[in-house]
């Protein structure tokens, strides 16, 4: 419940008041009878006496009622329309083998895969898929808004569900597959890899020729830091680490980007990709379109009535039953 006019209920100041001056003009109106004897006079138990000030008592409340209604109390009922201009988002993941590199923490493969969740979790109105690929391609998720299946499937991805390679054009290529007959206003791609194209059937430009006739923006993100990168073996003593060189075809990455209106991102660290995200989902925000409606229902009748009932009581009780008796 809302008011109108609040403003009415400083007039709540008058009740005391009102109750003041009856305070007052009650002492001003007693006075002392002093007789001899109480011979001759006889006194009637009555409980009319304890009603004495009823009077005062239904006049308050009929200003606390009178002033409620004057300050206009109203129900609100609200709601909205919301219209989404859906974007349809593709994660294309590399997990080849030195996606296992400890450049990240605790490698790149799930460095890669904790944060991109993150991302899906931020984006609740768009719909999201998932292609995975090393030396082939294959979708892991199709697009869909049940972000809680895609999140479930993406967390069970690991290194070695495919043969291994980095088949950057086929990781592509399939990513398009899936966005080719979407409607929505938007279409992305965000690739990740860690490498450069040496596998395949498809190379990566023709699959970024193929995104850009389809409409598809497409997003690039190099993993690896720079120079060399802690890499684990397993040895017959344990696992062992060697310094593995990182390369990764940027030039390839970039024009990808360029041709199909997107970006490159080189990620260094979890910091930098966790950053790069960020950036991609600003630049990437749906519009919404919310239409409100607010409703309100005015409830001052009932508050009046409830007033003129405590004044009509007053002065028929003023007039029969207490008459005299009642100020």
């Amino acid at each position: 419940m809302e008011f109108a006019h609040p403003g009415f209920f400083w007039l709540f100041i008058s009740i005391p008041l009102m109750v003041g001056w009856y305070i007052w003009k009650q002492r001003q109106l007693q006075g002392n009878l002093n007789v001899p004897t109480l011979r001759g006079f006889t006194l009637k138990k009555s409980t009319l006496p304890k009603f004495r000030h009823s009077g005062i008592v239904l006049r308050s409340l009929a200003l606390s009622a009178m002033i409620v209604a004057l300050a206009r109390p109203q129900s609100s009922l609200s709601w909205q329309n919301s219209t989404t201009e859906g974007i349809d988002i593709i994660i294309a993941s590399d997990i080849s083998g030195s996606m296992l590199a400890e450049d990240f923490k605790p490698n790149r493969l799930e460095a890669g895969k904790q944060i991109a969740i993150d991302f899906i979790k931020g984006r609740p109105d768009d719909r999201i898929g998932l292609v995975i690929f090393s030396g082939e391609s294959f979708t892991q998720c199709p697009l869909t808004i049940d972000h809680s299946v895609l999140i479930n499937l993406f967390a069970d991805v690991r290194n070695g569900m495919i043969t291994d390679g980095t088949a950057i054009g086929m990781g592509l290529a399939t990513a398009v597959n899936r966005l080719r007959t979407s409607q929505a206003k938007s279409k992305v791609i965000i690739l990740l890899t860690d490498g450069s194209n040496n596998a395949g059937s498809i190379p990566p430009i023709t699959a970024a020729e193929i995104a850009r006739q389809f409409g598809v923006r497409v997003y690039t993100v190099g993993l690896g830091t720079n120079g060399f990168a802690p890499y684990p073996v397993q040895t017959p003593a344990g696992i062992q680490y060697q310094k593995m060189p990182v390369v990764i075809d940027e030039g390839t990455l970039s024009k990808i980007a360029s041709l199909t209106g997107g970006k490159y991102f080189r990620a260094t660290n979890n910091e930098t990709l966790k950053n790069i995200y960020e950036q991609i989902d600003k630049l990437e925000k749906a519009k919404i379109d919310v239409t409100q409606y607010h409703k309100k229902t005015e409830l001052f009748l009932p508050w009046a009535i409830i007033a003129l009932a405590f004044l009509s009581l007053e002065f028929i009780l003023k007039n029969t039953l207490f008459r005299g008796a009642l100020t």
